[in-house]
């Protein structure tokens, strides 16, 4: 079953290599280099708390990226075709080169599946020229921030106000604009199966940790890079900004 039914898709079309298409992802690319792909797993969600955890779920997701070699900018709880979901932001330093890549993903989990919407886009050759102006005009004091989820996590990528949503109106093109966006966009027009709305919600994490796919898979996220493990404390989870 294809939890997402019907998408607004205009701007983008299906990847015509078929790559990332394997176990009924979907994927399509766009003229800007944005990736827009949706993913159903069959499996437990491997998320880090239940979804009515409040504070918990969002420190425990910023502690959980931070730890695999990611930021997360934003997240929250938002229903998608009606179902309650977690919407994310990440950034991620790219394997080649200079810059980073924006991935924004929708998981909508319920008791035994979910379905996850992503969008991502990558800098281009010259990258940091949001960061720059940002800070430029704030003034670097006030540039980096405690982040707001957890203010003592210390990660690899720094929290700062140039990520915020009130700077995309000045950065239009800028990858992580695009990402926001689109992500709000095409998800504002997701429409559920019925079959998968009528599930039972999802209760929470795994008693053992959780050892199946809580997020997208493979859909050209070349440019992630391989992520330090998890601390040992913790059990393996999927990192699901990567691939496959």
């Amino acid at each position: 079953m294809s939890a997402i039914i019907s998408l607004d898709l205009a701007g983008f079309v299906p990847r015509e290599d078929g790559s990332g298409t394997g176990g009924g992802d979907r994927v399509w690319d766009d003229p800007q280099g944005m990736v827009l792909s949706v993913h159903d797993f069959a499996l437990v969600p491997d998320l880090v708390a239940p979804l009515d955890a409040g504070e918990r779920l969002l420190r425990e997701l910023a502690r959980h990226t931070a730890r695999s070699g990611a930021a997360l900018i934003e997240a929250q709880v938002r229903d998608l075709g009606g179902v309650p979901g977690l919407w994310q932001l990440v950034k991620v330093p790219r394997a080649t080169g200079r810059g980073q890549v924006f991935i924004g993903a929708w998981t909508v989990p319920r008791d035994r599946c979910s379905v996850v919407l992503k969008v991502q886009a990558a800098e281009g050759p010259v990258s940091g020229m949001r960061e720059a102006v940002v800070a430029d005009r704030v003034g670097f004091d006030s540039y980096v921030r405690p982040h707001p989820y957890d203010p003592d996590l210390r990660g690899p990528l720094p929290y700062h106000v140039a990520d915020l949503p009130e700077w995309d109106a000045h950065f239009p093109t800028h990858p992580l604009t695009l990402v926001r966006q689109t992500l709000a966009r095409v998800g504002a027009s997701a429409v559920l199966d019925d079959r998968f709305r009528a599930l039972p919600p999802f209760p929470g994490p795994a008693p053992d940790g959780g050892a199946s796919d809580g997020g997208a898979s493979g859909d050209g996220a070349d440019d992630v890079p391989a992520a330090p493990a998890p601390a040992p404390a913790e059990a393996p989870r999927r990192r699901w900004w990567r691939g496959r």
